[in-house]
């Protein structure tokens, strides 16, 4: 069994380019695979390792870096590995809202314990937003959630200007995968003067884990961004495939619909790639198939 690690902590980071070549030596070395993103701002991703011992020794180097003593993990398991290779990258924001004033360093919205999260999110003066991306929710989310329909996080706030008259009076619980978008969505909000702001603590990840599937308000998968592609309730993996043209979770039935080509497209995406991507994305899995062909 592969241990996986969801990980993120806002914190104040001089200089990370310096920080990502010791990083990435250090996952190297200890066998450890997936993507950690490094900004100003903090850090975010998730690994693996063919070890709990190899996951706990980085997640000690991580919580060693300036500020992260508090960094906080979510664990789950795999029986295949879920990374191909290690990857760290540095980037403007560690999950990009587009938003230079947002700060959650400095203060975000009230933490909901997973025990806590239902009776929350049924009480008729709150309003229960999900804050990630359409192809997300378009999976699982939680029992009358209000689905923004965005494509990327970075729409949320142009999506609350536009209707945040409809949540006059109401006290606002917002909910992401593991944590990290709604510790900037809240902070946002705050600082739009929104007074009752609430966030599920460690997301829809440390929900599923901890709340029994009978006494559960969540409906459908969770997608998450590595090869298992969606989890269930216990964390176990999910029915769902990756179109590697999208980048979308698609279900095994929707192979045999039109649209579908290994590797290039989905009925989702057929219609929006252009031919020479088709062909880019054609090559792309013909090289695939050579490697696990020469790995075997």
């Amino acid at each position: 069994m592969y241990t996986i690690a969801a990980l993120y902590h806002f914190a104040r980071f001089d200089d990370p380019v310096r920080m990502k070549p010791p990083l990435l030596k250090f996952c190297l070395e200890h066998q450890i695979t997936g993507t950690l993103l490094l900004a100003r701002e903090g850090i975010n991703g998730t690994i693996a390792g063919p070890s709990q011992t190899a996951v706990d020794t980085v997640l000690t180097y991580l919580r060693a870096l300036p500020g992260c003593s508090g960094l906080e993990h979510k664990i789950s398991h795999a029986e295949k590995p879920p990374f191909g290779k290690m990857k760290v990258k540095i980037k403007r924001e560690i999950v990009t809202m587009g938003q230079p004033d947002v700060d959650p360093t400095t203060s975000v919205g009230n933490y909901v314990d997973p025990a806590d999260w239902n009776d929350l999110i049924t009480r008729d003066d709150v309003a229960v937003i999900d804050t990630r991306n359409d192809y997300e929710v378009a999976i699982g989310t939680f029992d009358g959630a209000i689905d923004p329909q965005t494509a990327s996080f970075g729409e949320f706030p142009a999506w609350w200007e536009a209707n945040k008259d409809r949540f006059h009076n109401k006290k606002i619980a917002m909910f992401c995968t593991g944590g990290i978008r709604c510790e900037k969505s809240t902070n946002y909000l705050l600082g739009q003067g929104v007074e009752d702001v609430f966030h599920l603590k460690g997301g829809i990840l440390k929900y599923l884990e901890e709340v029994p599937a009978a006494q559960s308000t969540w409906t459908g998968s969770c997608f998450v961004f590595d090869n298992r592609v969606s989890v269930e309730h216990g964390l176990k993996p999910g029915p769902h495939l990756l179109c590697h043209g999208c980048r979308r979770p698609i279900l095994p039935s929707d192979t045999e619909r039109a649209g579908y080509e290994a590797g290039v497209s989905c009925h989702h995406c057929v219609n929006e790639t252009a031919e020479d991507d088709k062909n880019r994305f054609r090559e792309r899995q013909k090289q695939m198939v050579l490697a696990k062909r020469r790995k075997w």
